[in-house]
């Protein structure tokens, strides 16, 4: 599990980047370049880093799932995901 302070982190990237988003589109399309190093760091989409919705594990994310492989593979085997089943051939 990752700490809570990261999982916190994360969330108010995500949070900035929405806030900004409209701003930054309207001055990277006027190309305006110094406006847009005046915006906060954390407003760039880039900084965002996936993590697990389950336990904030920031490696082995599956972007189909929004979980880590870890948890993929549990829920997998137990069922939990639909249309999701363990293959044999």
């Amino acid at each position: 599990m990752a700490k809570e302070s990261m999982k916190a982190r994360e969330r108010k990237r995500m949070a900035m980047v929405e806030k900004y988003a409209e701003k930054r589109a309207a001055l990277k399309a006027a190309g305006d370049y110094v406006g847009l190093q005046k915006l906060p760091r954390n407003a760039s989409p880039i900084r965002v880093h996936n993590r697990c919705q389950l336990t904030g594990r920031p490696k082995g994310y599956m972007r189909q799932f929004g979980i880590s492989r870890i948890n993929f593979r549990e829920m997998a085997l137990k069922g939990l995901i639909p249309g999701v089943k363990k293959a044999s051939w």
